[in-house]
């Protein structure tokens, strides 16, 4: 009788050992970063499935079978009431019913993603839900992301960006952040304070992307990832020989108050040997660029040069591309100009440029509406921008087109697990 409890209680203790080990063993693979897990564990949020008839309808332009949800994916076009700050602040309290409820993507969802880590400088003044967005769509957990926020940004929107932040671990708010004004120097000293803080990282990221509120990308995370890897260690960007207006940006000095203002002052010239370029501010540059940016000498001098010039994100980093000594740069010779629709870093409208594409414009009218002579997406423009080679896309905004984001958020998401949609 002895014995056979003893049995028992051998028994009953090597079972509670069983179950102990095995609850210790997943909460080790869970705490490893989820990587044990299969891309097919992960689900389509409700609201891209909901919307892809409709999103295909329009892209395709195959309304077969398909006029309903189209009509009524298209009748909610103009987005009346954005989610609020407070929304944020509140649901955030519980980070992963947020992550889960809001479809962040959690687990990378290929080895050749996970062993491949992008750096993003997301700067950004107002409008969070399409902050939100924004990040949701580029977010996998094996990158890493630099938030700038503007100083003059209201204190809610602020504390509901660190809330956001403070849900994943990869992404935070840079340790220095700049009162950015339209045209002036800041803009580009918020990207150089998130360069500073993703060098600091522990994420051994490879390439560099900038964004602004108002992008959104136009391909996968993977997609992202080939298309880098064919960059071969390049970078890409908007790089062409200046014209005779835009040289008046950098020869005169111009003050900046809460506007920036061209004085009869002529600078001196700048302060390296080779010629000056002119570009936009987006860029995609790899890890030895920024550290070449952070630490050369010469650069460093190009830096504190433009700091009183007009636009300087509009004519640095095209310079800095076109530097022999600039890692990833290519020559200076006119052969090697690249316009926005030739470099990789961003796809833009301009209205002064859109016409008949068969009578040779680069491109159709915007079927959104224009803002200061760039195109606000609308869902017209969709087809179009899914065609092109660049990785992200500007600008979009919930209040001029919904339907145009909401249907990139379903593409590239069911394109992201897999899914053959056209």
């Amino acid at each position: 009788m002895i014995f056979a409890r003893i049995l028992k209680c051998k028994v009953l203790l090597r079972a509670l050992s069983l179950i102990f080990i095995g609850v210790f063993l997943y909460f080790v693979l869970w705490e490893a970063g989820s990587n044990w897990l299969s891309v097919s564990d992960l689900r389509i949020p409700q609201q891209f499935s909901a919307d892809l008839p409709g999103c295909l309808a329009i892209i395709s332009g195959d309304t077969e079978g398909r006029k309903s949800k189209l009509a009524e994916l298209l009748a909610s076009r103009k987005r009346e009431k954005p989610l609020s700050e407070d929304f944020y602040i509140n649901e955030t309290q519980d980070c992963p019913a947020y992550i889960k409820k809001r479809g962040f993507i959690t687990v990378p969802l290929s080895e050749e993603e996970r062993d491949f880590p992008i750096a993003y400088s997301m700067v950004i003044h107002e409008k969070i839900e399409m902050f939100e967005r924004l990040l949701r769509a580029i977010y996998t957990p094996q990158n890493i992301y630099c938030v700038h926020v503007d100083q003059k940004s209201t204190v809610k929107f602020k504390r509901a960006v660190k809330a956001i932040v403070s849900c994943l671990p990869n992404v935070f708010v840079a340790s220095r952040i700049e009162r950015v004004v339209y045209a002036s120097w800041s803009r580009v000293q918020a990207d150089l304070n998130c360069m500073k803080d993703l060098l600091s990282s522990q994420v051994q990221w490879r390439y560099m992307l900038n964004t602004c509120g108002s992008d959104f990308p136009i391909k996968t995370n993977r997609e992202m990832v080939q298309t880098l890897k064919v960059l071969n260690g390049r970078n890409t960007m908007e790089s062409e020989t200046t014209n005779d207006y835009k040289k008046g940006r950098w020869q005169y000095h111009y003050n900046v108050t809460d506007s920036v203002i061209r004085t009869d002052v002529k600078k001196s010239p700048p302060p390296i040997s080779s010629p000056m370029f002119s570009g936009s501010a987006y860029f995609v540059v790899t890890r030895a660029f920024v550290k070449h940016v952070m630490e050369d000498r010469e650069v460093q001098k190009l830096l504190e040069w433009e700091r009183d010039t007009y636009s300087p994100d509009e004519h640095l980093w095209a310079t800095l591309q076109r530097m022999p000594s600039v890692p990833g740069s290519v020559p200076a010779n006119s052969k090697y100009d690249a316009s926005d629709m030739l470099a990789l870093a961003r796809v833009v409208k301009w209205s002064y440029l859109a016409g008949e594409v068969r009578d040779g414009a680069p491109y159709h009218p915007c079927t959104g509406t224009y803002r200061r002579a760039v195109c606000v997406y609308g869902s017209g423009d969709l087809q179009w921008l899914l065609r092109q080679q660049h990785l992200l896309a500007n600008k979009f905004d919930p209040e001029v087109d919904d339907t145009a984001i909401r249907c990139m958020e379903s593409v590239l998401r069911f394109k992201a697990l897999g899914h053959d949609l056209l």
